[in-house]
C-alpha cells in the first residue's frame, strides 16, 4: 500500500464521530489549516497570531493589519461551526455554503464591496467578478443554479473516488466564483467538510505550495481537466499527515 493509502486507512480507523473526537484528532490540524488557508490570500497572517487566536482567543499587543485578525477569528468560529455539522453528518447544501461564507468573511469586506456595491457576507455575489487568467466566474444570476447543480453531482461519491470528488468540487466552486470575496477560504473549508463527512482525512493546502495549487486551478479553467488537482491534493494529504502516520506506526509497533 502506498503512503497516501496508509494515511486514508489511518484516518478511517479513528473515531471522529463526535465533536470531542474531532477536536482530539484535529487539534494541531485546525491551527495549521487556518494559517495556511488564510495566508494563501493574505500574507499579513502569521503562524504565531493564528495559534494565539485559536488557543487564547486574542493576540496581545498586536500592531499589524486588523483584517488579518478578523480573518483568523473567523477561521476559529468556522471550525467550531463545521465541527458540529460534521458530528451530525449534515450533507453539504447551499445553505451550509452560505452559512460558512458568512462566518469566514464577517467584518472583512472592503468599503467598495460593502457600501458601494452592496455585497454581503453570507450572500451570493450581486455583481460580475472575474478571476484568474482565464477570467472565469458564473454570472450573478446563474450562481444559485450552478451551486445547486454542483452539490447534486456530489450526492453519491464512490468510497474510492473521494480525492477525485474533492478536486472536482473545489475546481468547480472556484470556477463558479459564487461570492464577491472569500471564495478560496470557503472553497478550501468546504472541500475538507466534504472529505471528512465521507470518511477521508482533511487536507492543508500549504502556502509554500500555492504556485502548484494555482497552476492546477488554472489548468482546469483552460481544459476542464481535474487530474492535476487530484494529484496535488493527494500529495498535500501526504504532507499534511505524514508525521502523524509515523507516530501511529511507531506506537502500533511498540504495542
Amino acid at each position: 500500500m502506498n503512503e497516501y493509502g496508509e494515511i486514508v486507512n489511518m484516518w478511517r480507523n479513528w473515531d471522529v464521530s463526535s465533536a470531542d473526537a474531532i477536536d482530539y484528532r484535529l487539534n494541531n490540524f485546525r491551527i495549521l489549516f487556518a494559517y495556511h488557508s488564510g495566508r494563501i490570500e493574505n500574507q499579513a497572517i502569521t503562524f504565531n497570531d493564528t495559534r494565539e487566536i485559536f488557543e487564547n482567543g486574542k493576540v496581545i499587543n498586536y500592531t499589524g493589519d486588523p483584517r488579518a485578525i478578523f480573518e483568523l477569528g473567523n477561521q476559529k468560529l468556522c471550525y467550531e461551526f463545521l465541527k458540529r455539522k460534521i458530528a451530525q453528518k449534515e450533507p453539504l447544501t447551499a445553505r451550509l455554503v452560505l452559512e460558512t461564507h458568512n462566518i469566514l468573511t464577517s467584518g472583512t469586506y472592503d468599503e467598495r464591496r460593502y457600501i458601494e456595491r452592496g455585497e454581503r457576507p453570507g450572500a451570493f455575489k450581486k455583481h460580475d467578478y472575474v478571476t484568474r487568467r482565464e477570467e472565469v466566474g458564473s454570472m450573478p444570476e446563474d450562481v444559485p443554479r450552478d451551486i445547486d447543480e454542483l452539490l447534486t453531482e456530489l450526492l453519491d461519491i464512490p468510497r474510492d473516488g473521494l480525492i477525485k470528488a474533492a478536486a472536482y468540487f473545489h475546481l468547480r466552486f472556484e470556477y463558479i466564483h459564487p461570492f464577491a470575496d472569500g471564495n478560496g477560504r470557503v472553497g478550501r473549508a468546504l472541500m475538507n467538510y466534504l472529505l471528512i463527512i465521507n470518511n477521508h482525512p482533511p487536507i492543508i493546502v500549504h502556502d509554500e505550495d500555492k504556485a502548484q495549487y494555482y497552476a492546477a486551478l488554472e489548468h482546469y479553467d483552460r481544459t476542464e481537466e481535474i487530474i492535476p488537482m487530484c494529484e496535488f491534493l493527494a500529495a498535500q494529504t501526504i504532507i499534511t499527515w505524514r508525521k502523524t502516520l509515523g507516530r501511529e506506526g511507531k506506537r502500533s509497533t511498540q504495542n
